[in-house]
Formats: C-alpha cells, structure tokens, sequence
C-alpha cells in the first residue's frame, strides 16, 4: 500500500500534465474549455437547443417586441423628463449668477486658499 501522500502526489501531476479542462456551465449548460496553465477561455459551446414549433417562435417574437417597446417607450420619457431637469437646473444657476453677480469680490477657487 502506497503512503498518502504519494497518491496526492500522483494526482498533482496528472492534473499538471493536463493541457486544458472542459467545464460546463450550470447555468447555460454551455462547453466551456479553458487552458490549465493561463486560465484563458480556448472555445466555447453552447448547448444545443432543440428547434421550437413556429407558434412558440411567433411567441417568442412578440414578446421580444414587446420588450423593445417599453424599453424604447421608458428611454423616451426619462430623456423628456432629463430635457427639463437640465432646464431647471440652468435657471436655477442663472438666477444664483445673477445674485452672485452683485458682489464686489471676484471668484476664488476653493483650491487656491492656501
């Protein structure tokens, strides 16, 4: 019987004689090799979907359409509602030059206090 550590030792070589591992991912089931020395991703599998029937593909389509419209929609108004965010803002900084624009003292970084 051979000791321990000289089982463990087998092993170690073995797994660095090996050239590269395949993993597969458990979310996507995809063939994932990656090289064992750089840890580098060489190729990459997806996993095999089995072809739908034209119903579930429509389906699928009009979801996806769907899905583009709200998000298209959504995108829209926060770009409408950053349209006057920006405008109130701009005023908002007009009117404190305007106030600024009564004192006597120039501007001064605050950096340059020192």
């Amino acid at each position: 019987m051979a000791p321990r550590g000289a089982l463990s030792f087998r092993r170690c070589e073995a797994v660095a004689e090996t050239k590269s591992w395949t993993v597969i991912c458990p979310c996507c089931e995809a063939a994932i090799v990656v090289d064992a020395q750089t840890g580098v991703i060489i190729s990459h599998e997806e996993k095999a979907k089995p072809l739908a029937s034209f119903e579930e593909m429509a389906k699928e389509m009009e979801r996806k359409k769907n899905l583009r419209e709200q998000v298209f929609s959504q995108e829209l108004g926060s770009v409408k509602d950053r349209e006057r965010l920006l405008e109130e803002k701009f005023k908002e900084a007009m009117k404190r030059a305007e106030k600024d624009k009564d004192k006597d003292t120039p501007y001064r970084n605050p950096l340059d206090y020192d």
